[in-house]
């Protein structure tokens, strides 16, 4: 088990780490009289742990760097001993599964060659642009564009391939335009330790500004008036705790702190409201949740808690109008029903049911529109999209097939007449 452990470590900290990529195969490296590589074994060290009056031996608690939480943040620090030992399994892996490397490029090639490599998502449209990702032939990460609303040329946002450079390590958490489509905030993590590092650039330019925030979860929330946005910090034990506002031109260690969780059993999470109107601070685990609130127009204003905490009572809130839309299963709704609440006083003594709890009808997902809501559901184990006016009426939106999944896409406007539902079956 010690050496199962440690090649996984090998995949994770290496990779971040660096290390050489190589093979011991005498055909690829032009020598037949390659020596084969000896299995590593890992050192006993052993260790008394005494825990709720049971005393254990652990032979390889030294493999656990005692400084882990810098070793996330810069690989390099990892423990010497620890970096031989991984070193050692990674080549013994190597050693030992060299001769498959031909039929990993098979596979990988026939695996590739089912994928259609230069593939793009359907254009959202935002105002007088449509943004969209695309992947380029034998590429690897995806490109960001937008082009104007009825089409013409496109402006590249970010260009994953070219921005990889040489990091052993590369992905991107977010891109997200500001309302004024003048800038776009993106989180990159190029160690693989999942702290993000959010940038912001300039469309018209290209160029990056100064601002750059570390230690996030890589997802910009922007304010109204595109000069500050909000973001989730991780603390040093990875866990989403801070929520914080950062104005662009002033450095991050000012930036203001807008939320703290006091649990470390919740997680917190960020979003805006369909409208555009609200940024929202969601805290919670499986079972329970609250959300704030913050007028993207007034970001400077404290959070607005719209209901505390209830044990294994769980709500998701969006907003139309005067009023929020909440899904929730409160008052033994299992399978969820929407409520509405009054902005002004959203407290749960105030939500009256917009879509009734129906049993055996599990709501899945809604998003408030100008003129209508739309909402996902599934009944009899089968998915359907509902349309519904703010009146009361409705209709399914009719999928002629026996066996399908569905997905509801939100979009980024408000006033539109037009909602993307993404259809799949066997067929």
């Amino acid at each position: 088990m010690i050496r199962r452990f440690a090649f996984v470590l090998t995949a994770t900290v290496l990779v971040a780490c660096g290390a050489e990529n190589g093979s011991s195969n005498p055909e690829s490296n032009g020598s037949a009289m390659t020596k084969p590589v000896a299995a590593p074994e890992a050192e006993k060290r052993p260790l008394e742990i005494t825990q709720h009056g049971a005393t254990r031996i652990d032979n390889y608690a030294w493999m656990k760097d005692p400084e882990w939480q810098q070793v996330l943040r810069d690989p390099a620090t990892l423990d010497a001993d620890i970096r031989a030992h991984l070193e050692a399994e990674g080549a013994y892996y190597k050693d030992q599964t060299a001769a498959l490397e031909a039929l990993r490029k098979t596979l990988f090639e026939e695996m590739r060659g089912r994928i259609k490599e230069d593939d793009a998502s359907p254009p959202a449209p935002d105002g007088p642009y449509a943004y969209y990702r695309k992947f380029r032939e034998g590429g690897q990460y995806p490109v960001f564009v937008r082009t104007p609303r009825d089409g013409g040329e496109e402006t590249v946002l970010y260009d994953g391939d070219k921005e990889e450079g040489d990091s052993p390590f590369f992905d991107i958490a977010a891109v997200n335009h500001s309302p004024n489509h003048a800038l776009v905030a993106y989180g990159v993590d190029r160690l693989g330790s999942e702290y993000f590092t959010i940038g912001v650039r300039n469309v018209e330019t290209g160029e990056d500004l100064p601002d750059l925030i570390e230690s996030t979860d890589g997802d910009a929330v922007w304010a109204a008036d595109s000069k500050s946005f909000f973001y989730v910090e991780r603390d040093d034990n990875q866990r989403p705790k801070r929520v914080k506002r950062h104005i662009l031109g002033t450095p991050a260690a000012e930036d203001r702190l807008v939320y703290e969780e006091p649990d470390d059993g919740f997680f917190l999470g960020l979003g805006k409201s369909q409208s555009g109107r609200y940024i929202f601070i969601w805290s919670g685990n499986q079972v329970t949740s609250e959300t704030r609130f913050i007028p993207a127009a007034v970001p400077e204003m404290a959070p607005t808690l719209i209901a505390p905490r209830e044990e294994d009572v769980l709500y998701y809130v969006d907003h139309h109008g005067e009023d929020f839309l909440i899904r929730t299963n409160a008052d033994d709704a299992v399978d969820f029903k929407i409520v509405r609440a009054p902005v002004a006083a959203p407290g749960r003594e105030n939500w009256t049911d917009l879509v009734a709890h129906e049993a055996g009808t599990y709501i899945s997902n809604f998003v408030p529109y100008q003129n209508y809501f739309v909402r996902s559901e599934r009944k009899d184990a089968k998915p359907r999209i509902v349309v519904s006016g703010y009146d009361g009426t409705e209709h399914e939106i009719d999928f002629d097939a026996a066996a399908f999944s569905l997905g509801l896409s939100s979009g980024y406007e408000f006033d539109t007449r037009t909602v993307r539902v993404a259809f799949e079956s066997p067929a």
